[in-house]
């Protein structure tokens, strides 16, 4: 009986490995659609790192397209809007701050303000900006106790 076992083994083996090489393989091109796929492997979809003075600097900018700069409207530090309806930036996530200046870039978002200042906005100044307004005091809520 030992003999049969023996003689049996090594093609049970092999049929394992195949029946496991059949579960794994996919070929190159699956393997790439799957990176193609992957989360991001940098923040903001890969924006640069961020310079908090150059993001300050940029800040207080005037744009060429409506003669205003971040802190015009959104005040200093990015937490006192001249407007109820525009959000505190200051303390927000970097993140956040780099996707939305993306998405108004890209025409994703549209604002009449918004848009035409992040038009022309480079990853680098966009990134700076976020890492400025992510590194200040935040002032931000949340609505518990508003009623």
């Amino acid at each position: 009986m030992t003999t049969k076992i023996r003689a049996i083994a090594p093609a049970l083996i092999a049929l394992a490995c195949l029946a496991l090489a059949a579960c794994s393989s996919g070929g190159e091109g699956e393997h790439a659609a799957e990176a193609e796929h992957a989360a991001p492997t940098s923040s903001s979809a890969g924006l640069p790192n961020g310079n908090v003075s150059a993001g300050e600097q940029l800040a207080s900018t005037k744009g060429e397209a409506t003669g205003q700069s971040c802190v015009d409207c959104h005040g200093s530090e990015g937490n006192a809007p001249i407007d109820a309806t525009y959000p505190k930036l200051g303390g927000q996530y970097a993140d956040y701050l780099g996707h939305a200046l993306e998405q108004y870039r890209n025409g994703q978002r549209d604002h009449a303000l918004m848009s035409s200042q992040a038009r022309n906005l480079t990853d680098q100044q966009i990134a700076d900006l976020a890492a400025y307004f992510s590194s200040r005091e935040s002032q931000l809520r949340d609505l518990h106790g508003v009623h």
